[in-house]
C-alpha cells in the first residue's frame, strides 16, 4: 500500500525564480577569459544542465575534470555575486504555493541541477527555506536531468511515494525526468514553450485551486 504522503518537487530555476540573465551573465563572462565566446542561443541550449555536461558540450568529452571544476567553480562564484548584489524574485504565484501547500500539509522538496552553495544563497535571498522539508543539489546525484535521480532522491527525502509527488518544472529534461520517475508533472512556461507535462501553464498563479490535488487523485 502507497503511504498517503503527498510532497511537490521545486526545481528552482525558472519556476521559484527567474534568474537566467544572471546565468548568461557570468558564463559569457568566465567563458571570455577562457577564449571561448558564447552566444546566446548556445547557452539557451545548455541552459538547465550541470557544469560538468555543459562545459564538456562546449569544450569537448575530453574536457578534464579539473578544468570542469576550475571553470565551473568560477563561473558560480560570479552567480552569486550578482544574486546578492542586484537581487531576485519569487516568480507570479509562487509564494501563495509555496504557503498554501505547507498548510496544507504537502511536503515540499527544492531538487536542483544548481550547487548547494547557489541553492542557499538564492533561499537565503528569497526568505523561503521555512517552506522545504529538504533539498537536493548537485552534489547530491551522479547523474543529471534527465535522468530522474534528482526527483527521486528528493522524494525519498520527504518520504513520498513518487506516485504521490507532484514536479514543477521549466525544462524539457526536467519535464521528463519527472515522467521517469514516475511522478506528475507542472510546467512553466518561463522560456520554452513545448513542454509536454500534465498541466503547463504561463505563471503560477493561472494554476486551478484544487490542481495538485487533482494531479494526485488520477
Amino acid at each position: 500500500m502507497i503511504n498517503e504522503t503527498r510532497a511537490v518537487l521545486w526545481d528552482m530555476d525558472g519556476t521559484l525564480l527567474d534568474s537566467t540573465d544572471y546565468h548568461w551573465r557570468s558564463w559569457r563572462e568566465v567563458l571570455a577569459t577562457e577564449g571561448f565566446d558564447l552566444t546566446r542561443e548556445r547557452f539557451s541550449e545548455s541552459f538547465g544542465r550541470r557544469n560538468d555536461a555543459t562545459l564538456r558540450a562546449y569544450f569537448g568529452e575530453d574536457l578534464p575534470l579539473s578544468e570542469v571544476e576550475r571553470i565551473g567553480s568560477i563561473k558560480e562564484a560570479r552567480y552569486r555575486d550578482l544574486v546578492r548584489s542586484e537581487g531576485v524574485q519569487l516568480l507570479p504565484g509562487v509564494a501563495p504555493w509555496l504557503s498554501r501547500l505547507k498548510s496544507d500539509g504537502w511536503r515540499q522538496a527544492l531538487a536542483s541541477s544548481a550547487s548547494l552553495q547557489n541553492v542557499e544563497a538564492i533561499i537565503g535571498t528569497l526568505d523561503v527555506g521555512r517552506f522545504f522539508n529538504a533539498i537536493v543539489s548537485a552534489e547530491d546525484v551522479k547523474t543529471g536531468k534527465p535522468h530522474p535521480e534528482v526527483f527521486l532522491l528528493a522524494a525519498a527525502r520527504v518520504g513520498a511515494h513518487p506516485r504521490r509527488c507532484v514536479v514543477i518544472e521549466d525544462s524539457p529534461a526536467g519535464i521528463e525526468a519527472a515522467r521517469r520517475a514516475g511522478m506528475h508533472s507542472i510546467a512553466v512556461q518561463s522560456w520554452n514553450t513545448s513542454l509536454q507535462a500534465d498541466i503547463v501553464v504561463r505563471t503560477l498563479d493561472q494554476l486551478d485551486a484544487d490542481a495538485f490535488d487533482c494531479l494526485i487523485t488520477r
